[in-house]
């Protein structure tokens, strides 16, 4: 959140996801801080140019919503808009142990860095180093989130 608007305690908020006309449908969300997370209700929201003013049941002085500033909105993964196949939200990768097309444990998926041309998998190895896994499909062979595992290509392939 970018902080308030106006004397009602209306927040700024520019939007993180990929779907942002479903923002107006919301009405329960959960607000996402160093002080931890917190249920909050969406009385209004209104479209303004990049960004959104939200107004939370609550929050009603410049001075309440300034406390939100910093805080990032989340929603119930149940709330989530369906992706299309091969499409993965952040948390469904994070936790994922990736192998090779051999089995070998490569490490486990840390961190999702978004690039703009595609994402960048961050993977922590056993030995503690890092592995920067590009979710291109000429990489990735299979990501199976049941299982919690993601295969990938041997490295020499996509390495170079």
């Amino acid at each position: 959140m970018l902080g308030p608007q106006g004397t009602s305690g209306k927040v700024r908020v520019y939007p993180l996801t990929d779907f942002p006309d479903r923002l107006e449908r919301l009405t329960d969300i959960v607000l996402r801080s160093a002080a931890g997370d917190c249920p909050a209700r969406i009385e209004e929201v209104w479209p303004q140019g990049r960004v959104y003013l939200f107004k939370f049941a609550g929050v009603d002085s410049p001075e309440a919503a300034a406390r939100l500033k910093g805080a990032y909105l989340t929603v119930a993964v149940a709330d989530a808009a369906p992706l299309p196949p091969g499409e993965y939200y952040v948390h469904e990768i994070v936790g994922l142990r990736v192998e090779d097309a051999g089995g070998t444990g490569l490490g486990v998926v840390e961190q999702v860095l978004r690039t703009g041309a595609n994402d960048v998998w961050v993977v922590r190895q056993p030995d503690g180093r890092q592995l920067l896994v590009p979710a291109l499909k000429a990489v990735v062979q299979d990501v199976d989130r049941e299982a919690g595992v993601m295969k990938v290509r041997p490295l020499e392939e996509w390495l170079g």
